[in-house]
């Protein structure tokens, strides 16, 4: 069995996810949109929790399409917190509609997210070379500043934390350990 991060679990559902997803870099704005809504749905549970939710998510959200989900009345919110396949919880699903119209502007003023997004880290990787996932820090002056942007803009859920793992999950950052089989691979993904 490869070396894998410490915090990938048993689960083959977080297997399947670092082994293939984590790290590797999206340049794709539904994709981005996708972790964008994951990741806020995640505030104050475990990333395990909502990948086990992401099929749900995926139906629910109309497969993150980000111009379906910014025009979501007060209907379809109901219709969300009474869907036991995701997260209920009405400030996230809140959420997730403004950071979709936010979203729009983003791309309205940038052309894409994704030209948005990656400027937080001049539009390449940063590759760590952590020993120990210790070693991994909750956030960086990037994820700040990426943070203290998405919130001037009006996004919700978009605390320096959320950014951090944003950033980890869509390859602005390769946190994999060095003893990871998946660094080298991610890093010369850049």
């Amino acid at each position: 069995m490869p070396k894998r991060c410490d915090w990938v679990t048993q689960d083959d559902v977080y297997i399947q996810y670092h082994d293939a997803e984590w790290g590797v870099p999206v340049h794709e704005d539904r994709k981005l949109f996708e972790m964008l809504i994951l990741e806020g749905a995640q505030a104050g549970l475990s990333w395990l929790t909502i990948l086990k939710r992401r099929d749900a998510y995926r139906k629910a959200y109309q497969g993150f399409d980000y111009q379906a989900v910014a025009a979501f009345d007060a209907h379809q919110v109901e219709k969300l917190l009474g869907d036991p396949g995701i997260v209920r919880n009405r400030l996230k699903i809140l959420s997730s509609i403004n950071n979709a119209k936010r979203f729009l502007e983003v791309r309205e003023e940038f052309g894409t997210f994704d030209r948005y997004i990656w400027q937080f880290v001049d539009g390449q990787t940063i590759v760590n070379n952590w020993t120990s996932q210790r070693d991994v820090p909750a956030n960086t002056a990037e994820s700040d500043a990426m943070s203290r942007d998405l919130k001037r803009r009006g996004f919700n859920f978009v605390g320096s934390t959320i950014c951090y793992a944003l950033m980890q999950s869509i390859g602005m950052l390769n946190d994999h350990t060095i003893d990871c089989f998946r660094h080298g691979p991610v890093s010369r993904l850049k």
